[in-house]
Parts: structure tokens; sequence; C-alpha cells
């Protein structure tokens, strides 16, 4: 045995050990326990449940003056970062203001926006073509997550569809650099792995390039050459070059192995820029050619911090790198050759500093400045000229946004001490009650993902109503390295999932007031709606109240009933059903609802691709039987979370009301 096969042996006997430990650890499930991890239902998406359905859970309206407070809210927003056009005169970006994202065009910096698309599906602009001739656009109908590739003329016009089938995810990957082509992929031939293919932009010809099994997308392009990655879970990922000539592929990074790799093409033939959480435990940044070191490139602040995002333009000038500080982004520029900083001159403060899409040149880039205290300013910086332009203007119609509460990085401890990082945004008017307010605790989705501070009408709206509002990154989370990230792994979840509960009893003994507890609401969506309901029945009464959105109810129906190109992505997230049963059934929420003893409400899109509804309506016939207060809605043209302006007002509306009905 090599010394990679004797590592690989000794860190799963060690996997399993700590799964048997955790197991032993935990409470014993409920006599149902077998039975809650049978498949209830089959299926995804609107069709997998009736109109009767869709029908009975069809959200009520909210009354005429809360709809206008909360859509007075949602008017407060920042149009997309957007991509700019070769020459730098125009910027096409996303904005919302017609209800649902359509694509806009400004032809100079604040001008007056051209609306380029319109209708009722979302639609985004993902690239201008080389040449400056063309826009490339993506367009999803109904939160299907389905999205459809088109072309369309600069000047505005008929879409010209390059491929938009049903049931099919074609997605935007990048144009060669002559602008004669442009590449995408698509799940059309099986619905689990992806095909890349390429379209010949004058022709309006479509080819296949390459066909394998799994989860491939293209990572970088250059002149007859492709990087391409397949992710084989989560967070691993494996990447090869491929010659569009010969139509070889030749592996690169992480074949035989689950790491965490990101890769571009570097400014000479053969070297690569690379990120990667090896061997640090933290994501660092890397230059690299085959057969040799990695060899580390210096940035400031990055020691114990990931790197977040990198990128370069097109003629690899300059490259952009992104670094996430406890949840704060901050960004810098270097010479692609010779790695020498280079100055961009942010304003402060910032919560985060944000790059955008570079022009093919490299002279131009879109950046974004996100103050605490307002929407986002995007604009463009020139480096011949050595300046910041703002182009675009955020909305605050009507609104003092000097009065939003900013969010404070603070800690709790779990319970065997170690300090989890949380955002909380304090009514002024709370500092001095004699009765604590109360309180609203956030989990976020992913669970690959990470709470941030930032502007947020949302949680400002809750502010205002007299909420605290608390934002944990638990382990599991993103931003904090390597081993907080896969803390929660698998049957690993056991031993952290207590995260959970250790929030609520922090606060309710730290937070108390004159002998008096704060009460404490759940919320979250996607793996947030998933904690929000192990907080309610695994950890009954440390709540007073939940609402999940887009939660996953049974871990073993869900990962039997995503979609086919999610499955495998998330068993390396939750485990496996096939050896990790034992464990999934002890983290699923439907084991523990006989426990479930505080108000309830649960949010569902019937289109989500992602958890199906049927986990919604699994978790709400379950709960039925405890007699609390309990409440689903279900947007019949919604996915994974509501996208619509109108929708969105519904979503919070009801979640306001919930809570003021519950924790006041």
């Amino acid at each position: 045995m090599n010394r990679r096969s004797l590592r690989a042996a000794l860190a799963l006997a060690l996997a399993a050990l700590a799964t048997a430990q955790a197991l032993a650890q935990a409470p014993a499930a409920p006599a149902s326990a077998a039975s809650s991890a049978a498949p209830a239902y089959r299926g995804l998406g609107a069709g997998s449940v009736t109109p009767q359905v869709l029908a009975r859970f069809r959200p009520a309206p909210l009354p005429e003056d809360v709809s206008r407070k909360i859509q007075a809210l949602l008017d407060l927003r920042s149009p997309g970062m957007g991509v700019l056009s070769p020459d730098g005169q125009h910027l096409f970006f996303s904005w919302r203001v017609t209800g649902v994202d359509q694509v806009w065009r400004l032809d100079g910096p604040q001008r007056f926006p051209v609306q380029m698309t319109g209708g009722e599906d979302r639609t985004t602009p993902q690239a201008v073509s080389p040449d400056g001739r063309w826009l490339a656009l993506e367009r999803d109908h109904q939160g299907e997550e389905n999205p459809g590739l088109y072309l369309q003329p600069v000047e505005g016009g008929p879409l010209r569809e390059v491929q938009h089938k049903k049931g099919v995810q074609t997605e935007y990957q990048g144009f060669s650099p002559d602008g004669r082509f442009l590449y995408y992929v698509a799940n059309d031939v099986k619905r689990d792995s992806y095909t890349v293919y390429r379209h010949e932009v004058q022709a309006g010809r479509s080819e296949a390039l390459y066909q394998g099994e799994g989860f491939w997308r293209v990572g970088d392009i250059a002149p007859g050459r492709l990087l391409l990655v397949k992710a084989t879970g989560s967070t691993g990922r494996e990447w090869s070059l491929f010659d569009e000539t010969t139509r070889t592929l030749t592996p690169l990074l992480g074949q035989g192995e689950y790491a965490e790799y990101e890769m571009l093409f570097g400014p000479r033939a053969g070297r690569y820029f690379v990120t990667s959480n090896k061997p640090t435990g933290y994501r660092r940044l890397y230059q690299w050619a085959p057969g040799q070191a990695m060899v580390p490139v210096a940035l400031p602040g990055a020691a114990q911090h990931d790197v977040e995002a990198l990128s370069t333009d097109r003629a690899r000038k300059r490259l952009y790198v992104s670094i996430n500080e406890a949840g704060y982004t901050r960004s810098h520029a270097l010479d692609a050759a010779s790695l020498k900083p280079l100055a961009l001159a942010w304003p402060a403060p910032l919560d985060h500093q944000l790059i955008g899409q570079p022009t093919d040149d490299g002279e131009r880039v879109v950046l974004g400045m996100a103050a605490p205290g307002q929407p986002r300013v995007s604009g463009v910086w020139d480096w011949k000229q050595a300046r910041f332009t703002p182009w675009t203007v955020p909305s605050t119609p009507e609104m003092d946004t000097r009065r939003f509460v900013p969010a404070v990085l603070e800690t709790y401890p779990a319970r065997d001490g170690t300090p989890i990082p949380m955002f909380v945004r304090r009514p002024p008017a709370c500092a001095n009650a004699a009765t604590p307010c109360p309180v609203l605790v956030h989990f976020h989705g992913g669970p690959e993902g990470q709470s941030k501070p930032g502007f947020s009408p949302v949680w400002q709206m809750f502010v205002e109503a007299g909420f605290v509002v608390v934002e944990p990154n638990v382990r599991g989370s993103t931003g904090y390295g390597q081993a907080w990230q896969d803390a929660d792994n698998g049957p690993k979840r056991l031993q952290v999932i207590t995260d959970i509960e250790d929030a609520a009893q922090h606060i309710r003994k730290a937070w108390a007031r004159n002998g008096v507890a704060p009460k404490v609401g759940v919320y979250g969506g996607s793996y947030g709606g998933y904690a929000t309901l192990m907080a309610m029945t695994r950890f009954a009464g440390a709540y007073d109240a939940g609402v999940s959105n887009v939660g996953i109810a049974n871990l073993v129906t869900f990962l039997e009933n995503t979609a086919p190109y999610r499955r495998q992505l998330r068993i390396t997230e939750y485990g496996d059903p096939a050896t990790d049963r034992e464990a999934l059934v002890q983290l699923s929420p439907t084991t523990w609802v006989q426990q479930l003893k505080a108000p309830l409400m649960i949010i569902q899109g019937a289109n989500d691709p992602r958890v199906p509804v049927g986990e919604s309506l699994l978790m709400h016939e379950a709960a039925q039987a405890r007699g609390v207060p309990l409440e689903l809605m279900i947007f019949a043209d919604e996915g994974h979370g509501a996208s619509s302006r109108a929708n969105q007002a519904l979503q919070f509306g009801h979640m306001l009301r919930f809570f003021q009905q519950h924790l006041k």
C-alpha cells in the first residue's frame, strides 16, 4: 500500500470511528424513526402536486397597509453590477424594477437606462461578444432553474435562441477570444451529466465538444484550449485541459483525490493560477505548472482567511483576487505577469469590495462598492486614468437609509467551547428597554454558505418592527477555512448540529433583562430551512416560533427526489443513503416531529428543483398531529425561493405577521 492509499485508509477509519461515536452519543430516535425514512412522495416540480393542493395552500393576500410598507422597502435596491462592452462605452445589467429581473443598457455613466428585455421570465446578461456585436443572455421560467441561452444584438431587438429545452439546463460558459464561438453546457443528453457544446455564432450551429459523465463546466478559455472542471461533490473539483483541435482531455489537478481547486490560465503558456485549501486548510493563491510544485502568491490579509474569488481579463494583464475576511470582502489587483500589487481606490467604510467583469483588453473593470448604509454602487475603474466612475444609481425612494442599523460581528459559545461567529442588528430602542426585545435567528443556506454583513431592507423591516436580528455562521459555513467548512459533512453533522440549539440558549441567558429572557424565533431558507425544522423538532423548546422556507424535512426522501444533477453533489455533503442511512434518519426533522411544540410556518415554491415541494407537504402532514399553530404557503409560480417582487412581498409580509403574532 503506498502512502496516499495508507493516508486514505486511515482517514476513512477515523471518519468511521467519529461517526460511530456520534451515533452512540446522539439521543435515541423515536420508535417512528424507521418509518420516517420511508419515501412518502415521488418526484419534484409543480407536476408532482395536484392543482387542488396548490389552490389550498396559495398564499393569502396581505392587508393593504402591510403590503404598502413592504413594497416600499422592496423599492430599495441596486441594479446588477453588469458587463461592459469591449470598448467600455456600454454597460448591460439586470434590474428588477419591473417586478422580475430583466436586462437594461446604459450608454454612458448614469445615463437613462434602455430596457433590452421584457416579459414575465427572469432574464440576465452573461457577457458581450469580443467583437461587441452580441449580448449573451440566460432566461428561466418561474424558478424552474432550467435556463435557456440566447443571443441579442447589443442595439436591442428580438432574441435569437441558442438552446432552450424543457427540463434542461443550458448555461453560458464563455466566448472564444475571436468571438467566433460561444460555449455552453447542457444536461440534454443525460439529466445527471453535462455535455460541453460549441456554438458558431454567425452560422447558428452547435456541436458537442465533450460528453463526459457528471457535472462539467468550462473554467477558462484560451485560443483552441479550454480548462474543463468536473465537480465530484459539493466542493471537490477535477481540472483538465481540453484541446479543441484533437478533442483530447489531459488531466491537470484533482484526479484521484477529493480536493478543492479553482484554476485560470496564466499569462504564459503552460502556467496557471490556482486557488486551493491544500495544504494550509485555507484557500490560498498559487502559481503552478504541471510537474512542478505550487508556488504561493503573497496577498495582504490572506494568512487565516479564504480567497473567495479569482478572475483575470482575457489579455491576462491583471489578476483580481477577493479575500473573505470574517465575512467582509476585501479585493486586490495584481499585475498578472509580475504579481506586483496594483492600487485600487476603495473608499471607506465598505462591507464589501466587489470585482465585476473586466473588458477583454484589461483596461477597465466593473467594481461594486457595498457600504453598510446604502444599496451597492457600481461603476467602472479605468486603469489608464486611475479613476473610478459610478455608472449605476441605486434606488432609495422616500427613504433615509442613514437610519439603517448595520450588522455587528459577535460570537456565542458552542457547548464544546468553540466560538461561533454571528452578525447582529439591534434596534436602537432596545438598548434601554426594561425587558428584552424579541430575537430572530436566521440560519443561512448552503450549508456551504455564509451570512455576511451588508445593507438589507428585509432585516431593517424586522429591526423597525422591534426584533433583534442574528445571523450565525455555524460549523459547516464557508469563509473560515477547510476544517470549519467540512465539520458537518455526512454523519459528522451529528457532532455539530447542536450549534443550532446553542445559539438560542446563549441568547436566552446572555440577553435576559431583569430576570426576563427574550423570546426567540428562527428562520432560514434551503439548508437554513432545514436548520429551522431541526430547531423546532430535534431542539424543541429552544425557539418560540419558526419559519422554514424551502427547507428539507427528511434527508432520505430529499436525496431520492432532488434533481438528478444535484444528487451526487448533495450526497458528499449530507451522506449516502446506502451507507449513512442511520445518520440521515437521525438528522431528519420528520424523525423528531412528535416533539414539535411551538408555532411553525412552512414556505415552498412548487417548481423547486433542489428541495422538492413534497418535502414541505411531508413536514406539514407530519406536524398536523401536534396541534400547534401551523401554516403552509406554496407559490405555484416559484422555485427555490421567491424571485418576483409580488411574491417576495407576500413571503416577507406573512413572515413578519407570523413572528409578530407569536413572539410579541
